[in-house]
């Protein structure tokens, strides 16, 4: 729950009670100016509550509870400051910071520790804290899964490049191999044809066995 403005309008500061009239009509904006012109005035922290308020209603969470906080820090008057812890906690439930909205819900409770509004929502704030931290978890073991994956991926990616380089290098020096056997085989064969030119066998004899015998004699 939201504590409201009207909790404070029955201030009787003029620029108060033009913001009231404007906040009441749902112009957030134009009843800003107004709180901060009478807090700038007074340093009315009743006035920056309200100024809190406003941004809150325009969603701008992060001043809203710059606000409330100045608000809960310098009053002494407890309804203002509880009130001011609860919006803050609030502002921060909204920015989804839930260790700061669960610490001033808690701020809250100790000056009215009656509060249902606080409590619940400090119970849904711890809650969703709760559920914050499960989701961190799981994305962080998600991301460590999914790291362990990539490495045994690029370790498998590393085996299999090893295993073709291999395979590659292996048909490579086969080749290699397969031409030298061949290169070695045309120089056998060129030097068997050299030797050949260089000791020609002796031709055979065309004589017959008669003019052989007629040469003897």
């Amino acid at each position: 729950m939201f504590y409201s403005i009207n909790l404070f309008a029955q201030t009787a500061d003029q620029h108060i009670y033009n913001g009231n009239k404007l906040y009441g009509k749902g112009n957030y904006k134009e009843a800003a100016a107004e709180y901060e012109k009478a807090y700038q005035e007074k340093k009315n922290r009743e006035a920056q509550y309200n100024l809190g308020n406003s941004l809150y209603q325009q969603k701008d969470f992060e001043k809203a509870a710059k606000q409330y906080t100045e608000s809960a820090s310098n009053t002494k008057n407890k309804s203002l400051k509880a009130a001011s812890y609860h919006n803050t906690g609030n502002a921060f439930l909204e920015q989804k910071k839930y260790d700061e909205a669960i610490q001033n819900f808690k701020q809250a409770l100790k000056i009215n520790p009656l509060s249902k509004e606080t409590k619940y929502n400090l119970a849904y704030a711890q809650a969703m804290k709760k559920k914050q931290d499960q989701q961190q978890k799981d994305n962080k073991d998600k991301k460590e899964n999914n790291k362990d994956k990539q490495d045994k991926n690029k370790e498998q990616q590393e085996k299999d490049k090893k295993e073709q380089d291999k395979k590659d290098k292996d048909q490579q020096d086969k080749k290699q191999q397969e031409e030298k056997n061949k290169q070695d085989e045309q120089k056998n064969n060129q030097d068997k044809n050299q030797e050949r030119k260089e000791n020609p066998k002796p031709m055979p004899n065309k004589l017959t066995k008669e003019q052989a015998d007629q040469l003897l004699n």
